[in-house]
């Protein structure tokens, strides 16, 4: 079967069909119960009466009065409509309550005593099941009186369940249960599964590439979770595809520029004099590095893109790895010997490329860097003294392949530095940004998490 939806609803169906054989298979065990100890009661008490009978009642030698008499005390004792017949069929006495109740056509039990006579009984209440031996509804019964002292005999029944849990009532009810039930269990089970459809048919289409295509979010089941958790990877995923294709296309235009030169030094070597074949073979050879760092930065970026967790958590020493970096470009660095965790190769990456740029666009002064404390996390502060960045363009300088209106043809770059550094920052819990530096300039702030003492 192929459809989950017919799955789950059968399956809801026939769970609920097995209870209901159960349910009634154990409820006509214990009602089957009930009546042997009703019946086993009853027949208790009809001995008890037959044996009170036989002590209590005159013989039947005794004076038809005198037996009458005995018979009317004793059933207003008793509280019980009764009535004595002799052996020959006549009825001897009758109690009032006897006279009226079997006028209302309420059945009559016979009890035989041993010497003949009849003791005849109404019990308010229908009778079912078989007849006890020697009892006859209206009318005597037939056979030894020995047949009712016996505990076999089960002359009488307990009072029946109401007609809704009888036999064919009890079947009936069960089936109008397990009816109401599927039929309300249809309309449950198919909205789920038409949620379900609906997500395979969203699935489907962004597949086909639709990236922007989302599911319906209804309700708040494991079902809507399931569409909300769909529709934010699809997000992430569109995200992802839109940064490598402007990335990509970005990527392509930076790369025109180096190749166009290395075309252009090309086709004048052969010509060149040798002291211009010499500045032309420097000039390959630094378009040359241009695009060798281009294709590192753009593949580093398209990995950080990729990859949702670092591959690598260590403890990293900020203040070392500072201190070296700063060495390669002249820095002054200091500050507190304060650890992260994370990836020590990319931290030092983002500190490189700060150190960078800010040799880049930070004048002749050489920068400063300092790790410090900021209450529970640590920051690794760049800073130069260039002309600063302007408090409007603050946030677009880490987006990748923008730079400062012509710093580009002063300065170089392709404009993804910082837009790692971002990235880097980002991948250890960090973040950064650019502020004014006090007495002019610019700091570029990394802040990280502090690792937690062992």
């Amino acid at each position: 079967m192929k459809n989950l939806y017919l799955r789950i609803y059968l399956t809801v169906v026939a769970v609920l069909l097995l209870f209901a054989l159960a349910a009634g298979w154990l409820f006509e065990r214990n009602i089957e119960h009930e009546r042997e100890q009703g019946r086993a009661a009853w027949s208790e008490r009809l001995v008890a009466w037959g044996e009170l009978a036989e002590n209590t009642l005159p013989p039947a030698s005794a004076p038809l009065a005198q037996q009458r008499h005995a018979l009317l005390e004793w059933a207003e004792r008793l509280r019980l409509p009764l009535a004595l017949d002799a052996a020959g069929g006549r009825r001897i006495a009758t109690s009032p309550a006897f006279e009226r109740l079997a006028a209302e056509g309420r059945r009559v039990w016979t009890l035989p005593l041993s010497d003949g006579r009849m003791l005849l009984f109404v019990r308010p209440g229908p009778w079912r099941g078989p007849r006890p031996d020697g009892a006859a509804a209206g009318g005597r019964g037939e056979g030894p009186s020995e047949g009712w002292r016996g505990p076999e005999r089960r002359p009488l029944e307990v009072p029946p369940p109401p007609w809704f849990l009888r036999g064919g009532g009890l079947a009936m009810a069960l089936l109008a249960l397990f009816v109401a039930v599927a039929a309300g269990a249809w309309p449950v089970v198919r909205r789920l599964t038409r949620e379900l459809e609906a997500l395979r048919r969203g699935v489907e289409t962004f597949g086909a590439g639709e990236l922007a295509h989302r599911v319906p979010v209804h309700g708040r089941d494991e079902v809507a979770a399931l569409a909300s958790s769909f529709n934010a990877a699809a997000a992430r995923i569109e995200a992802l595809v839109q940064s490598h294709r402007q990335l990509l296309a970005n990527a392509s235009h930076e790369l025109r520029s180096p190749l166009a030169r290395l075309k252009m030094a090309l086709a004048m070597l052969d010509d060149a004099s040798p002291a211009r074949r010499e500045a032309l073979r420097r000039e390959i050879e630094t378009d040359i590095r241009e695009l060798d760092a281009l294709v590192e930065e753009v593949l580093l970026a398209s990995r950080l893109d990729a990859g949702a967790q670092l591959e690598r958590r260590d403890p990293v020493a900020l203040l070392p790895l500072v201190v070296e970096e700063s060495a390669r470009f002249d820095a002054m660095a200091g500050g507190e010997d304060l650890e992260t965790s994370g990836d020590e190769r990319l931290l030092r990456r983002a500190v490189r490329n700060l150190l960078e740029n800010a040799r880049r666009y930070g004048g002749s002064e050489p920068p400063e860097v300092e790790v410090r404390r900021a209450g529970e996390r640590l920051q690794v502060r760049v800073c130069d003294r260039g002309p600063g960045v302007p408090e409007s363009q603050r946030e677009r300088i880490f987006e990748p392949f923008y730079r400062l209106p012509g710093h580009a043809e002063h300065a170089g770059g392709v404009g993804l530095g910082l837009s790692l550094v971002k990235q880097i920052a980002e991948r250890h819990g960090g973040s950064v940004h650019c502020e004014a530096s006090e007495g002019g300039g610019s700091c570029f702030v990394i802040s990280l998490p502090l690792r937690a003492a062992d």
